[in-house]
């Protein structure tokens, strides 16, 4: 039996899939999209199978969803027929959905004809994945196995790191991780406009800038101290950098990033309900 699926091959799908050839080898692996086409080209890419969405779920143990939050219920309602079939011969599935917005007992309810209470866990990666260097998110209810949560991580750990979150956060956490790429980029970019302005090429400006940020979250990660300390230990009295901070401050940069996390939030919050 194949160890794990992936149902919905786009870019974060695809990403995670190859993270999890990288993690467990493509024999583990067997993969799945709408197009079949999609799925059976990233497949020879990677050295492992494609087939159909009734195909991958008898054919895996853990069930990567990566469909978009809209068609989730009815790919769902098509796989519930095949998990009661593997059911009855004794194969019985874990799902794991990567779907903004809908909640884990949900997910539950829409497949309890399965005739067993089919175990849900739910992940949310960033962007980031894409070059190994993300951070996902897991959550499962309380009771979950350990043996789920410890295989998930196995399976995504060449994608970055996977942090255990209880669901109740999952929206803040994409508030932060999720949409913080874009914050980063927009800061990366308008850095490189400055350096550009400053008499750097654009090229020279966009390495500095991304290489800097790059390594500012190393030393925040690395050392454990808070971000304004390290601040603080760049600023020198009466130096450029402190002239730079005045000036961030005065455009209300701090205040402007704060409001995108929470109006992401409550965005993030929105979505689910609807």
């Amino acid at each position: 039996m194949k160890k794990v699926a992936f149902i919905g091959t786009g870019n974060m799908g695809g990403a995670l899939a190859t993270a999890a050839v990288a993690a467990i080898g493509p024999e583990e692996v067997v993969l799945s999209n709408r197009t079949r086409e999609k799925a059976a080209q990233l497949a020879a890419k990677l050295g492992c199978l494609a087939g159909s969405n009734e195909d991958a779920v008898r054919s895996a143990e853990y069930i990567f969803l990566g469909v978009k939050p809209n068609m989730l219920m009815g790919l769902l309602d098509s796989l519930a027929p095949v998990l009661a079939e593997c059911h009855a011969k004794g194969e019985d599935k874990v799902l794991v959905s990567m779907a903004a917005g809908v909640h884990i007992a949900d997910i539950a309810a829409r497949v309890q004809s399965a005739g067993y209470a089919v175990p849900v866990l739910r992940i949310m990666p960033n962007l980031c994945v894409l070059v190994d260097a993300g951070v996902t998110a897991l959550c499962a209810p309380e009771g979950t196995p350990e043996e789920y949560l410890q295989t998930v991580e196995t399976v995504l750990g060449s994608s970055g790191k996977v942090v255990r979150i209880p669901e109740a956060k999952i929206d803040a956490f994409s508030a932060v991780a999720g949409c913080g790429p874009a914050y980063m980029y927009m800061c990366l970019e308008a850095m490189a406009d400055g350096g550009v302005a400053a008499g750097l090429t654009r090229a020279e400006a966009q390495q500095f800038a991304a290489l800097t940020m790059m390594g500012s979250a190393a030393m925040v990660l690395g050392t454990g101290m808070h971000p304004g300390a390290l601040k603080d230990n760049v600023c020198s009295p009466g130096g450029s950098t402190i002239a730079g901070v005045a000036a961030l401050e005065r455009h209300g940069f701090r205040a402007a990033l704060i409001d995108a996390v929470l109006a992401a939030w409550e965005k993030g919050k929105a979505l689910g309900k609807a």
